[in-house]
């Protein structure tokens, strides 16, 4: 479109100032200005700005250098030693030279596996390098850069001349590389020491920041994304949006990297991991190797990102190979899943299976992570007794052993699954183990004190002749953490629905390790009745001295929230299923508030009406048993 508007504006000016030259010269002037004219024709200039100038035959030939008989030895040759005889026979020129040196790394490292620091002694191999030094302007950019990873790479020292004039001639260049050969100096030269080295490094990164919209292929994307470590944050937040625009030609391992990056470096986008889900659903299935589905597995969890069809489509690829899968990789997509609360029972079930099948193969971590997977999402195996009896002899054995955080875990999840033995539990609530338990930050503390707590209230309500009547370990202080919007309505309307505050008690911290969002007494005919003067042994104080009047029950109120499911399902995961046990065992009548139904209620009325209800329900489910 310019060259059109210029050929025929050109032409319009060269007009235009010829008959404005006539009108305004004097005459004497007039003559001087037609020979002026005639020695620069308007048709000159317009063929000069407007008409391309159309390369021959020859000069279209004469960019391509011409091929030498160096150039057919580099290609067939076999060993590096065919390379330095052919340099040493034709020599060549600087480009020459720096293909020669390409050649010959590449032949070592296919051949030795390494280039020695030793090789830079051979007079051939010198020879080589100062040929570049010398004619280092006539090596092309793709060659030079080429040039310097093979210094890298042979180990050459900084004070090395060659590499000094290599590092100054890249220098120079680099805002005339091309955004790939940028690329490649970000990716080679990422993490090493060097001054120069950085300063080569720092300065690719500035212009792939500057010049981030010039890329435009998928491979570049990628390796600059796994390199986000020595990124910028607004480079890696283009690089994204980047990612992004090329997303729908990514190819499964593209995928696969690009998504363990963002992973390692946790930064969760989700558009582009949308993006990378969708496009990773289209591939097929021969694409969806096992290392993929393990590796985006692990960075969907770890990003805590859930895509529900993605995890279905990779179970669905992952059973039929569970048979051969090893117990690292059963154990790593188990534990995957477990973070992103998803159960794929079929394939779950293929797990226990294997683990019963080749238990001799897991070793004890193994087992531990497998079981904490299992407690996380409530998943009982349908052959049960089969799957334990390969368990307990290797927790027997190994449960003492453990350092006390992953000993309180798996005995934590035992709680869970109701698979604890006694003597698993007792050791754990001693002094002296609680005490092994308070290093680290103040909510991992907080955390541990709490599990040793269930294990503690499992032991007191589920093996009732082997503990005292009261539990020994101290309460954990009442959580400051925010309430959810679910948890303060449900309070507010229950002050309403009973209307005295000695007949309620809101935020109860039990000695269990669980919090209530409310308790109340109601006698035979299901009216609150005044429980401040009431015994309440879950209670750190133990409440009033009465003791419950007969006909009476004491129910408790619990919020369910979104966090509380399995992802798209409305089973409790197993810490909650436990908490409803211990409070079911401690004499409670539990009344479930969960989000789905609560949600659905638009006015007070309507809430206080759905107490009312599920306090009925509730017991007359408790009388029919």
């Amino acid at each position: 479109m310019a060259t059109r508007f210029l050929g025929r504006y050109v032409p319009l000016l060269c007009r235009a100032s010829s008959r404005t030259s006539s009108a305004r010269l004097p005459p004497s002037v007039t003559g001087l200005a037609n020979v002026q004219r005639n020695r620069c024709r308007p048709w000159t200039m317009e063929r000069s700005l407007c008409e391309r100038r159309v390369l021959t035959k020859d000069e279209v030939y004469l960019t391509v250098p011409t091929r030498t008989q160096l150039d057919e030895i580099l290609e067939k040759a076999a060993v590096p030693e065919e390379i330095l005889v052919a340099w040493e026979q034709h020599g060549g020129n600087g480009n020459q030279a720096a293909s020669t040196l390409l050649a010959w790394t590449r032949m070592m490292q296919k051949t030795q596996g390494n280039t020695h620091q030793l090789h830079t002694k051979d007079p051939r191999l010198r020879d080589i390098m100062d040929t570049i030094t010398q004619q280092i302007s006539t090596v092309w950019n793709g060659s030079l850069v080429s040039v310097l990873r093979a210094l890298w790479v042979m180990g050459v020292p900084g004070t090395d001349p060659v590499l000094a004039s290599i590092q100054t001639e890249v220098l120079w260049r680099i805002r005339r590389f091309g955004y790939k050969q940028l690329s490649f100096l970000a990716e080679w030269g990422s993490g090493r020491k060097a001054p120069q080295d950085v300063a080569i490094v720092t300065a690719a990164l500035k212009q792939l920041e500057l010049r981030w919209t010039e890329i435009s292929d998928a491979k570049t994307v990628c390796a600059l994304i796994s390199k986000g470590q020595h990124l910028s944050p607004v480079l890696m937040d283009r690089l994204e949006d980047k990612a992004l625009e090329l997303a729908e030609v990514f190819s499964a391992e593209e995928i696969r990297k690009v998504s363990v990056s963002l992973a390692v470096l946790s930064r969760r986008s989700v558009p582009l991991l949308r993006a990378l889900s969708y496009h990773l659903l289209q591939k097929p299935s021969a694409e969806f190797t096992t290392p993929l589905i393990l590796h985006v597995a692990f960075a969907f969890g770890k990003l805590n990102f859930h895509q529900s069809q993605v995890f279905q489509r990779m179970a669905s690829e992952l059973l039929p190979r569970v048979s051969v899968l090893t117990s690292g990789d059963i154990m790593r997509f188990a534990k995957s899943m477990g973070f992103l609360k998803w159960l794929h029972i079929p394939l779950f079930e293929a797990f226990a299976e294997h683990y019963v099948e080749h238990s001799d193969k897991y070793s004890t971590l193994q087992l531990c992570n497998m079981l904490m997977t299992f407690a996380r999402l409530n998943f009982q195996p349908s052959k049960g007794d089969e799957f334990y009896a390969k368990v307990h002899p290797v927790l027997e054995s190994s449960l003492s052993e453990m350092e006390p955080f992953l000993r309180t875990d798996v005995a934590w999840s035992l709680c869970v699954l109701q698979q604890a033995k006694p003597h698993y539990l007792s050791p754990l609530i001693q002094p002296e183990h609680v005490a092994k338990l308070s290093n680290g930050s103040p909510v991992r503390v907080e955390n541990y004190r709490l599990k040793v707590l269930h294990v503690a209230a499992t032991l007191h309500l589920e093996h009732p002749e082997l503990s005292s009547s009261r539990m020994d370990v101290p309460p954990v202080p009442a959580s400051t953490s925010t309430l959810s919007p679910l948890q303060s309505n449900l309070r507010e309307t229950l002050d309403i629905l009973v209307n005295r505050p000695e007949m309620l008690r809101t935020g109860v911290s039990t000695v269990y390790g669980w919090t209530i969002e409310g308790e109340v007494v109601v006698d035979s005919d299901n009216k609150p009745i005044d429980l401040s003067q009431l015994r309440a042994p879950h209670l750190p104080n133990g409440g009033g001295k009465q003791a419950l009047p007969e006909g009476a029950r004491r129910m408790a109120f619990l919020a369910w929230d979104f966090p509380n499911f399995g992802s798209k399902s409305k089973d409790l995961l197993g810490r909650f299923t436990m908490m409803k046990r211990h409070l079911q065992l401690a004499g409670f009548i539990l009344v479930d508030v969960p989000y789905y139904e609560w949600l659905e209620l638009k006015s007070e009325h309507q809430k206080l009406s759905y107490l009312k209800d599920k306090m009925g329900k509730a017991v007359a489910e408790d009388m029919a048993k």
